[in-house]
């Protein structure tokens, strides 16, 4: 057996990947310090790449957003809906950890799975006409991301995405006292939703990503 074919052998490519993608993560601190024009983002830059090309796709005219954290997020999908001159962001948490302000962001104040949070962002629905892509990444227990599936996904329209972040935590072994996480819900909510699929496309662009099985499409 020649010396490559040992180390294919020896090295398989998913185990490759986790090693380089538990090292990136022990790196970054997790992409605690990654930043957009200088708002703190926490975000994996291979997934927000993914996120901006799905946006640009999408052409939404609502982005949901559950879990706001430092603002960074919810001002990097205003600046690519300035770009594309169309689009709205609503970004829900349950404290306010930032001064981030623009026009085309409202910032809800609460839980997102609780009724009046809820009812805003019914009634922001019931305003749009165009596509609405939903992001959910606040809470990552299994509990709480199962209460937003089943609360938010009817918002997604056709063709749109429901991108369930940080299923990761039940991949990586670095992650694993968080477990179970959101992979757990989004299995459970595809077993019995057959309104959506994955979308492997986007879930393996970059190899690793932090939202396994997390682009789930509305067919």
């Amino acid at each position: 057996m020649s010396i490559l074919k040992r180390l294919r052998s020896f090295f398989r490519p998913l185990d490759v990947s986790r090693l380089f993608f538990t090292h990136l993560v022990r790196h970054t601190e997790n992409f605690g310090n990654v930043t957009w024009l200088g708002q703190p983002i926490w975000q994996n830059v291979l997934d927000l790449w993914v996120i901006q090309e799905a946006i640009h796709e999408v052409q939404p005219e609502l982005i949901i957003e559950c879990g706001t954290n430092r603002g960074g997020s919810a001002i990097f999908y205003a600046h690519l809906c300035d770009l594309m001159g169309k689009g709205r962001i609503i970004s829900i948490d349950v404290v306010r950890l930032h001064e981030s302000t623009h026009d085309r962001v409202t910032f809800l104040i609460g839980d997102s799975a609780s009724e009046p949070i809820l009812s805003a962002v019914r009634a922001e629905v019931a305003k749009t006409n165009g596509p609405i892509l939903v992001i959910l990444d606040s809470d990552h227990s299994e509990q709480h991301v199962t209460k937003e599936l089943h609360n938010y996904a009817g918002f997604v329209t056709s063709g749109s995405y429901c991108l369930v972040q940080d299923g990761v935590i039940d991949t990586l072994e670095i992650f694993s006292s968080a477990r179970p996480g959101p992979l757990v819900s989004i299995e459970k909510f595809l077993a019995h939703d057959k309104r959506f699929e994955i979308d492997t496309t986007k879930t393996n662009r970059f190899l690793i990503t932090h939202h396994p099985k997390g682009w789930l499409r509305r067919l």
